[in-house]
């Protein structure tokens, strides 16, 4: 019986997830092991290579493994409530607020910093100042 499908780099290409990241996603069980060769090749069908494209978009989207492990189960079986994904995506989103809320107060203070040192020798700088003294530094990281 010959197999089909397509292999390794030709899935990584298509679905966007660098080889050596479609094995991690073997080890961990994101992706079920292909199917092999005689020649002991992998063999990617096209259920693999979507699968893999939703794991790469949910990993740009900052969801951790077992978020997507859990995203993954709900979209194996449809049948279930939605509620799982609701709270999965909630809780990024909580997140996400989370840092950006950081990276505002870390704006804030960069400016302050720039525009503290504008002119001046390195003595007088108010980044070297403020980057030697933390206790200087507005933002506060969470």
């Amino acid at each position: 019986m010959k197999l089909s499908g397509v292999a390794i780099g030709e899935a990584a290409k298509r679905s966007g997830v660098k080889v050596p990241t479609i094995r991690y996603y073997e080890q961990v069980g994101l992706l079920p092991a292909p199917p092999r060769t005689d020649g002991n090749r992998r063999l990617y069908e096209a259920a693999d290579v979507r699968r893999l494209a939703f794991i790469r978009h949910a990993r740009e989207l900052g969801f951790e493994v077992d978020a997507i492990r859990t995203l993954l189960d709900l979209q194996d079986n449809p049948g279930q409530s939605c509620a799982a994904a609701d709270a999965i995506a909630q809780a990024r989103l909580v997140e996400v607020e989370q840092r950006i809320a950081s990276l505002q107060a870390l704006k804030v203070e960069l400016q302050r910093m720039a525009e503290g040192c504008r002119h001046g020798r390195v003595d007088e700088c108010r980044v070297i100042e403020i980057l030697a003294d933390h206790d200087k530094c507005l933002h506060v990281h969470h």
